[in-house]
């Protein structure tokens, strides 16, 4: 297999990265060109994403992995986290600094548009997808309250990976997996539900296109080449959606029942299905049914992740006790076993000012003593994700009638061993942990099958399989 050269822009909620990968002889091998950090910037109006600075980043990172290949790329792909957008005047420039999904004015949301349509169940037969407050089409009606002059202003509304693709070669488009996670797109027809935005007032035209995974959207501008001192190399729109690019590299070789844990900030548990599945239970599992690549869906659960673990270590970093997360996970280890759990969905955690004073806010009310040692406050927020992970992996059993005997762990949050086991015995399935940087490797494989040089989905899994290790974790 001849070797082609890709550059994948991941952008995490915690950190962003641009690896570039190699594809030859059924492998891949990536490598790290540039990281940065994300995260959240306070403004007069609430939280918002730099993205002149986020940008900035990544063109460091393409202009270092592009001089890396010796300007021999095949193409560019960037994914992000879902449900963030950025608004663009008829100039093509940012109305404002895209707001950050945590943002307080998304509160209250989800019950006001619902009574704009008349309930929860009207989206949610439309849509397909979970409710929460963080969803596009909330975010588009707290602003269209709070700021309506934005809307007349506006040309285009463009997810956020998707915006920085727009930024490297001019065409604005929403990608389709991205797209399916605003709660704002017709899952019946892969197009935005006009009924929807006509309730909320908005005009349906003002959003980009929707393209298919695998898109070839363009090239860099003369410009954007000349900056980045390469060729104007194709632009591809993978999975953009991270975890649609994660789940095309869970390496699954066999047809046996498997479902998928992307684990990081948030984790998402969930199967992937040829057709969406709206009836009674997914409603009132409150599950999603996003888009997922090459006619697939991803019927999952949004859980809250290890941004609990994530916000903790912030909080005790500003108190002056430092801990990587390597520290944490050994204090855990050493800890007793609490002896209950939390529900790492309790609305007060989606953003707290200090979370290890909110985890215990939520066992007071409860009923649970208070936790002061900070290895047990880690254990229990690592044992509550392992049980709330055994229930929706059942609840996912029953509703899809299949049964699940492997259960694949990808992302960041496998690094954390004690996690992977406590997955395993919570679960009593045997859990496959790998690869890291699953995202990533997703991302390049789509742009791959895009060039031609990798057959298919199924081909690029294969390849996952055989170029990094895995690690297995039985329940015992």
């Amino acid at each position: 297999m001849e070797c082609k050269k890709y550059i994948a822009v991941d952008m995490g909620a915690e950190s962003g990265r641009v690896m570039l990968g190699s594809v030859a002889d059924g492998k891949l091998e990536l490598h790290e060109m540039h990281r940065f950090a994300t995260g959240a910037t306070p403004g007069a109006d609430g939280l918002h994403w730099d993205f002149e600075r986020l940008f900035s980043e990544i063109k460091t990172g393409i202009k270092k992995a592009a001089a890396s290949a010796g300007g021999n790329v095949e193409s560019i792909a960037v994914d992000s986290w879902g449900v963030d957008y950025g608004m663009l005047d008829k100039d093509g420039n940012l109305i404002y600094d895209p707001f950050h999904y945590r943002d307080s004015r998304n509160n209250g949301m989800v019950e006001k548009v619902a009574a704009l349509i008349g309930g929860k169940r009207a989206i949610y037969d439309n849509t397909g997808i979970q409710f929460m407050q963080i969803n596009t089409i909330y975010q588009l009606y707290a602003t269209k309250l709070a700021n309506p002059k934005f809307f007349e202003k506006c040309s285009n509304i463009v997810m956020i990976a998707d915006l920085v693709a727009y930024k490297l070669c001019g065409r604005a488009f929403c990608e389709y997996t991205l797209a399916s996670t605003s709660q704002a797109m017709d899952m019946n027809t892969g197009n935005w539900s006009k009924p929807l935005f006509d309730a909320v007032g908005i005009n349906c035209d003002n959003m980009a296109e929707i393209v298919a995974p695998g898109t070839v959207v363009g090239k860099l501008t003369a410009s954007m080449a000349d900056e980045l001192g390469c060729g104007r190399i194709n632009i591809v729109a993978a999975g953009s959606h991270d975890t649609a690019s994660a789940v095309a590299a869970v390496p699954v070789t066999g047809r046996d029942g498997w479902a998928y844990l992307s684990c990081g900030t948030w984790s998402l548990l969930g199967m992937e299905i040829p057709k969406a599945i709206i009836n009674d239970q997914t409603y009132a599992g409150d599950f999603t049914n996003e888009g997922g690549v090459y006619g697939t869906i991803r019927l999952l659960k949004n859980i809250m992740g290890l941004w609990l673990l994530q916000e903790c270590r912030r909080c005790w970093a500003k108190e002056g006790q430092e801990y990587d997360y390597s520290q944490l996970t050994e204090m855990a280890m050493k800890s007793t076993a609490p002896g209950f759990k939390l529900n790492p969905d309790y609305p007060g955690f989606l953003a707290p000012e200090n979370m290890p004073r909110e985890i215990n806010k939520h066992l007071r009310e409860s009923g649970h003593k208070e936790i002061t040692d900070k290895g047990q406050m880690v254990r229990l927020i690592l044992e509550s994700l392992a049980d709330k992970y055994k229930a929706v992996l059942e609840q996912l059993e029953s509703i899809t009638g299949t049964t699940v005997k492997t259960l694949h762990l990808v992302g960041g949050g496998i690094k954390n061993e004690v996690l992977c086991r406590l997955t395993a015995k919570a679960t009593g399935r045997k859990v496959v942990a790998g690869p890291v940087e699953a995202t990533a490797s997703g991302n390049i494989l789509i742009q791959a099958i895009a060039s031609g040089q990798v057959a298919d989905l199924a081909a690029a899994r294969k390849i996952v399989a055989d170029s990094f290790e895995l690690k297995t974790y039985m329940p015992d």
